[in-house]
């Protein structure tokens, strides 16, 4: 594989990774949020975070970019500090972030919906507080719907352009991904090379999103989900 070729696969996985650890944690919260509570302002929550689905990834970065710029809330000018996310790989992860984000929420909310919130009630009743509830019971039940949430919005982050581009621009070997190089090999005319890197980005799709289908066949309940699967807490447990 050219050095050109692998730089880009390498960069764009790296993004993609930083991206997913970024988003999982804030994305998660929210999806148990919306999937088991009920709240003034839920469905106003809910298209605000679809946003990104539905506009086009350039209006995306354009949005980071006035965010970033110097003048802008998050600017040096504003901050006093350059955060540095503008033309740098930084920016790649802010951008791809923000575009996964609700792709996992919408995800992990369906997955949360799979298991049965009276499972929780039980677990309370057993001496468990509401996080340990959830730690101990809700998430491993959901974990793999979780973990496939998580690949399809790393799989996203991975092929995301428009955001990326805007901010982060298209440096070879700083801030170029497999996305932008395709782009650019088009534009330039190699188009053996650009051959190549959509070859490299169907493989790399393929394999997560066969990943993501396996791991999301499993009920998020399962077995383990039925109520005589459950133990009374020793005294470490309350």
């Amino acid at each position: 594989m050219p050095n050109d070729i692998a730089a880009a696969l390498e960069l764009s996985l790296l993004v993609a990774s930083v991206s997913i650890l970024v988003v999982a944690p804030p994305a998660i919260a929210l999806a148990y949020l919306m999937a088991r509570r009920d709240f003034p302002g839920r469905d106003l929550l809910a298209a605000l975070l679809g946003l990104p689905l539905v506009l086009p990834p350039t209006a995306i970065g354009l949005l980071l970019l006035r965010l970033f710029a110097s003048g802008g809330p998050l600017g040096r000018d504003t901050l006093g500090v350059d955060l540095g996310f503008l033309l740098t790989w930084k920016g790649a992860v802010a951008a791809c972030s923000v575009m996964a984000l609700p792709l996992v929420v919408r995800t992990a909310r369906v997955t949360f919906e799979g298991v049965d919130p009276r499972l929780e009630e039980m677990a309370r009743t057993l001496g468990h507080g509401p996080f340990a509830a959830f730690a101990r019971f809700t998430l491993p039940l959901a974990a793999r719907g979780l973990l496939a949430a998580a690949i399809l919005g790393f799989t996203r982050a991975v092929g995301e352009f428009g955001a990326t581009v805007m901010v982060a621009g298209n440096i070879p070997g700083r801030t170029r991904t497999l996305a932008s190089a395709i782009y650019s090999a088009q534009q330039g005319g190699r188009e053996r090379e650009a051959t190549v890197l959509v070859l490299v980005a169907i493989a790399v799709g393929v394999v997560a999103i066969f990943a993501s289908e396996r791991l999301a066949r499993s009920p998020a309940g399962g077995a383990a989900a039925r109520p005589g699967r459950y133990e009374r807490p020793g005294r470490g447990g309350r």
